[in-house]
């Protein structure tokens, strides 16, 4: 059993190294199973109603991010599908935060029940 998933992000310096992938595969079963571990990232596509509503969920997830100072990949494809790519870019792969800001986006999808579909 990995350790409890954080609240926040914590400032990433640098300093630290990004997660081996037994690590990562540890963490992603108990922390994001939901999300598809494509190391060393984490990915997940979302469905929305259609373009405006894909825009919204786009500006949610970045205004998200930036309260976390956490910043993802983030990809809208077709009309109405956005996916996201998290990696900590500092340290060149997955780190804590990662899946911080995974399991906070995965709350925001549950929020809005019916207008963002995980897939």
């Amino acid at each position: 059993m990995s350790k409890q998933l954080p609240e926040r992000c914590a400032p990433c310096d640098g300093s630290s190294s990004a997660f081996v992938l037994g690590v990562a595969e540890t963490h992603h079963r108990e922390w994001v199973p939901g999300w598809n571990l494509d190391y060393p990232k984490l990915r997940r596509q979302f469905e929305c109603p259609n373009f405006r509503a894909a825009l919204a969920f786009v500006n949610r997830v970045g205004m998200l991010a930036e309260e976390e100072g956490h910043h993802p990949d983030i990809h809208i494809t077709g009309w109405n599908k956005v996916e996201l790519v998290l990696w900590t870019h500092t340290v060149g792969g997955l780190s804590v935060n990662d899946f911080v800001l995974a399991r906070k986006v995965d709350e925001l999808v549950a929020k809005d029940a019916g207008k963002v579909t995980a897939l």
